[in-house]
């Protein structure tokens, strides 16, 4: 089995080594017919007997799992484990010649648990599975955030930010309530989770509001090359900065409907 993408350093020394495991896996054990010869197959086990395993003697067979390929088998490798589970499903594919020796499942796993150096063995092939296909998913998670500068505490009245001031961090109320000011006046609110800060971040210009505690906060503060880079890798912030302005955006336009009609009652 290869990932695809990028391996990591020791994918290499350990897909040798679980490529030499089938094998020996079946060493004595004869197979239930003659091999398979397919030309081509969108979908593999939909095109072969159930209840058997089969040894890619040759070709290459791509799994696809929610219509993303995830990793390829290849020489050597056995497909057909994933039987009898209720799990995701998992599409296997080829677009050239594939060759595969079928053996009765039932019959391979009672020849493997004949022999406890078999059983090792088996073992070993699914921790090594386990582990690759783990690694991969180390590397698809998208990173939590973890700034270096943590969380500070705020009591009501305490200035979160100054205008005027330089851009440095992003900030993040987890627990409490600000509002912001301009020259002043309020011109908004800050509530628990939500992203704020980050304009000026954006922009590299000066603060063009202060934010004040209205009641003790808790704030998470993200540098700023922290929250960029955070910004690109993980989606989530950035749906939850557009939704944030989104409710600026809004507030600021029933203020300034408000403000006309006023001037207009007047």
């Amino acid at each position: 089995m290869y990932l695809l993408g990028e391996q990591p350093a020791y994918a290499d020394q350990l897909i040798t080594r679980l490529q030499s495991i089938p094998a020996q896996l079946l060493s004595g054990l004869q197979p239930c017919g003659e091999p398979i010869r397919l030309e081509r197959t969108d979908d593999l086990i939909a095109a072969v007997p159930g209840n058997q395993l089969f040894l890619i003697e040759n070709g290459l067979l791509h799994a696809v799992v929610d219509e993303r390929p995830l990793f390829y088998l290849q020489e050597g490798d056995i497909v057909g484990l994933r039987q009898g589970i209720d799990l995701p499903p998992c599409r296997y594919s080829s677009e050239e010649p594939l060759c595969l020796i079928p053996y009765s499942r039932n019959e391979v796993f009672a020849h493997i648990h004949e022999s406890p150096e078999r059983q090792e063995l088996f073992l070993q092939y699914l921790i090594g599975h386990t582990a690759l296909l783990s690694d991969a998913l180390a590397h698809l998670k998208q990173p939590d955030i973890r700034p270096s500068t943590g969380f500070r505490h705020f009591a009501a009245g305490d200035q979160l930010i100054q205008q005027g001031d330089e851009a440095e961090h992003v900030f993040i109320i987890i627990e409490g309530h600000a509002e912001a000011f301009v020259d002043g006046q309020k011109v908004g609110d800050v509530q628990k989770d939500e992203i704020f800060g980050a304009m000026a971040v954006f922009t590299g210009e000066k603060r063009s509001a202060s934010v004040v505690a209205s009641e003790p906060c808790t704030v998470m503060v993200i540098p700023k090359d922290q929250f960029l880079s955070l910004m690109q890798s993980n989606p989530r912030i950035a749906h939850s900065l557009i939704e944030s302005m989104a409710r600026r955006i809004d507030l600021l336009n029933r203020e300034v409907t408000q403000l006309r009609q006023q001037q207009s009652a007047s």
